[in-house]
This record gives structure tokens, C-alpha cells and sequence, in this order.
């Protein structure tokens, strides 16, 4: 392996840890709901806006970061990240009462708006036929770290209680902002695009508002702003609401939530790296192969959740395999949605762009925790999950078809500008 392969691999490896350990914390609330509602004395509802408090403050910001990230160097602007992370969950741990904990978890997305410039700063690290597969590791940190945050929440919570819990995570957090500060280089914008492969020197390639207006014109990205709207609706739901729902409704016990739910997201992770792995090698094939291996995704995950929560609460080795299958196919979107937005837009404004979707998915976001809440207050946790999961999904599936029309002509107008750059660089260069 060669000097500057295992230079980007040392810094996937940073950023899978920092992405695991950022999971962790972000994703512990969930597993920590039944304590966390019991010391408050919060209903569903209630629990809603503390989840969604944090999603709104992300939201807010995601376009905030996502021009940062294109202006300024992205490698230092995640360490920031990182040591905000750790601080806002310290602050999270400290309050005592329910007023202030919304507002101190509110906080902690601050942090949570990080991803846009993780990813492109990855992408010019990797050539655009691997960035699906590359994705798909980091993402696994995404289930894994849920893993670690249900354990953590458990069998550690109980003994030292789920505010000492925050506090190694917050701790956590500071310790990688100084990792990233010193053990990631900033790469140059576009440096991976293939039509530039073997040029010493590529050029600047700086933000600019007419660039980012350019994002809007390309048609793929309209169907992936509303797919991203309707796609957080399911996650948001499962995530937050369905530890307390086999609890309480599905009559587990916490030994047989953690022996069933463990390889269920252990299968999960899986499901990033093959939705990747699978979307590149498709890509190969036809630019539309990653738009086909997300909407498989989506139809199979529905089908199979809805499988699941509709088997009878007494048979459980079914409700174990229908889930275990969809946990397979629900992640297949992620990395693929990831590519699909740098396959289209410039590398100058790929964090902006990023950030436009994540502002989006947020949206949707924001309101499902409330949303699934109230249905749940009314009727039942089950529904809440089923209902929200069929129809957003079954949306996403109509917007990923109308995005194959026009992922074609966006990918070969992306490649002609980039080969247009190329080439006005070696004229500079030779000059």
C-alpha cells in the first residue's frame, strides 16, 4: 500500500471513531428514555421535544456549516466540532430539572451539523466509483454506536446512572477534537476527480454563490432534497421510540431487548457497507445504479418492518427475522444519497450542498419524535412506527424513481465542467 493510501485510511479510521463516539452520545437518549422520562415525570410528548430540540438547532445550522466548511479549512472546523460535542453534553448532564435539560440537549446540536464537511472532505480523498463503499464503512459507526449507547445504556447507566453516562461520552469528545486538530490534513478541493488524476497542481477551487445556485439546477438534487425529507420520518421514529415500545408494548424484559435488538443492528451496520459496496459496483454500470440500489432499499425495508410489527407479540423468532431483514435493507439509501449529491454538484460547494439536504432531512426530522409522540399518547407505539415508516418510505420510493430521469444528464454536465477545469489548468500551467 502506498504512502498516500494509508494516509486516507488513517484518517477514515479518525473519522469512523469520531463519527462512533459522536453516535454514541447523540443516539444514548434514546436507550436512556424510560430513566430519563421516570426522573423528569415526562410523557411521550414531552420526550418528543427534547429529542426534537437538538434536531431543530442542527437544522438551523446545517447551512451555516455547510458554507464554512466550503470557505474554510474543514479538518480544523471538525475538531471545533468535536469540542462542542463534548462541552454542550457536559452541560446536558449537569442541569436538574426538565426546562433546561430540553435546552441543554437542544445544545448538542450544534455539533450535529458536522457531517457535510466529513464528507467532502473524504470525498477528495477517494475517487468518486469508491466513495459509496467508503461511506458505508464510516456510516456503519451510525448502528454500532447505537449498539454501544444501548449497552452503555443497560447495564452501565444503572450502576452509575445516565448522567455519569454523558459525562464519558462529553469527555470523549474533547479527547478527539485534538485527535482531528493534529492528525488530519485538509486536502485540496477536487484534488480525487479523475479528470485531474496525475496532475501535481489542480487549482483553487473556491466557494461562490453562483456555484452554489448551480446546485439547484441540477434536477437530481430536487428529487434527493425531498427524498431526504421524507426518508429521517422512519429513522427518527425507530431511534428514538422503539427500545420503549418492545418494552412496554411487545412485553420485553432488558435482557431480551439487548439479546434482540444487538444483532439486529449488528445486521443494520452490515447493511451500510453492502448498500455501498453495492451501489459503486452498480454505478460502474449505469449512473443510475445508485438511485436503484436506494430505492431497493426502501421498498424491502418497508415491506419487511411492516412484516414484523404485525407479527403476533407471543411469536418472537418471527419478529426476529422480518426485523433482522429489514435492519438489511434500510441503511442501503445512505451512502448512496451521500454519493449521488457530490456525483452532480462542483467539489466547492459540495459541503453547502450536503448541508442544503441535511437542512431538509431535518425538517422531517424535527417534527417526527412530536409527531410519533402524539400518536403514540393516542393510540399505541406501534402505530406510530408502522404509520410513519410505510408512508415516508413509500414517498422516497416515488422520489428516487423520479431522479433516474435525470441522473445521467447531471453526471455527464458534472464531468464535462471538471474536464473543462482540467484542461484550462494544464493550459495555465504550461504557459
Amino acid at each position: 500500500m502506498t504512502k498516500g493510501k494509508t494516509k486516507r485510511w488513517r484518517v477514515v479510521a479518525i473519522f469512523f471513531t469520531f463519527m462512533l463516539l459522536h453516535q454514541t452520545d447523540k443516539l444514548l437518549i434514546g436507550p436512556l428514555k424510560g430513566p430519563i422520562s421516570d426522573e423528569f415525570g415526562i410523557t411521550n410528548t414531552q420526550f418528543g421535544f427534547i429529542i426534537s430540540g437538538a434536531l431543530v438547532v442542527s437544522t438551523i445550522l446545517y447551512p451555516i456549516w455547510g458554507y464554512l466548511y466550503d470557505r474554510y479549512a474543514r479538518s480544523k472546523l471538525l475538531a471545533l466540532a468535536s469540542f462542542i460535542w463534548g462541552s454542550t453534553t457536559w452541560l446536558s448532564a449537569i442541569v436538574r430539572t426538565y426546562i433546561p435539560f430540553v435546552i441543554t440537549r437542544a445544545s448538542t446540536g450544534v455539533d450535529d451539523s458536522s457531517y457535510p464537511g466529513l464528507y467532502s472532505l473524504i470525498a477528495d480523498y477517494f475517487e468518486p466509483e469508491k466513495r459509496s463503499k467508503v461511506y458505508g464503512v464510516l456510516q456503519l459507526s451510525q448502528p454500532i454506536g447505537y449498539l454501544v449507547g444501548m449497552v452503555m445504556a443497560l447495564m452501565v447507566a444503572p450502576i452509575i446512572g445516565w448522567r455519569n453516562v454523558f459525562y464519558i461520552t462529553g469527555a470523549l469528545g474533547l479527547v478527539l477534537s485534538v485527535t482531528i486538530y493534529f492528525g488530519v490534513k485538509e486536502m485540496p478541493r477536487g484534488q480525487s476527480e479523475p479528470e485531474f488524476e496525475g496532475m501535481d497542481e489542480i487549482g483553487q477551487f473556491n466557494f461562490s454563490w453562483s456555484a452554489a445556485k448551480d446546485v439547484f439546477k441540477k434536477k437530481t438534487m430536487w428529487f434527493v432534497l425531498l427524498q431526504g425529507f421524507a426518508g429521517v420520518f422512519p429513522w427518527n421514529v425507530i431511534t428514538y421510540f422503539f427500545f420503549d415500545y418492545l418494552a412496554k408494548e411487545r412485553n420485553y424484559d432488558e435482557n431480551s431487548v439487548l439479546f434482540t435488538m444487538a444483532p439486529i443492528i449488528l445486521i443494520l451496520a452490515g447493511g451500510y457497507f453492502v448498500g455501498g459496496a453495492l451501489g459503486d459496483w452498480l454505478f460502474k454500470r449505469t449512473h443510475k445504479g445508485r438511485i436503484i440500489v436506494s430505492s431497493i432499499g426502501v421498498i424491502m425495508g418497508m415491506i419487511f418492518l411492516s412484516l414484523a410489527i404485525n407479527a403476533p407479540i407471543e411469536a418472537r423468532t418471527t419478529f426476529f427475522i422480518f426485523m433482522a431483514i429489514a435492519a438489511l435493507f434500510m441503511p442501503f439509501s445512505s451512502p448512496n444519497v451521500v454519493s449521488t449529491v457530490y456525483d452532480v454538484t462542483a467539489p466547492e460547494v459540495r459541503s453547502t450542498a450536503q448541508s442544503v439536504e441535511y437542512f431538509i432531512e431535518n425538517a422531517g426530522a424535527a417534527s417526527a419524535p412530536i409527531i410519533a409522540g402524539v400518536i403514540a399518547d393516542a393510540s399505541s407505539m406501534q402505530n406510530a412506527i408502522l404509520n410513519i415508516s410505510i408512508i415516508a418510505w413509500a414517498a422516497c420510493f416515488a422520489f428516487y424513481l423520479g431522479a433516474m430521469f435525470f441522473i445521467d444528464g447531471d453526471i455527464a454536465s458534472l464531468r464535462a465542467q471538471m474536464a473543462k477545469r482540467a484542461e484550462d489548468e494544464k493550459a495555465r500551467q504550461a504557459a
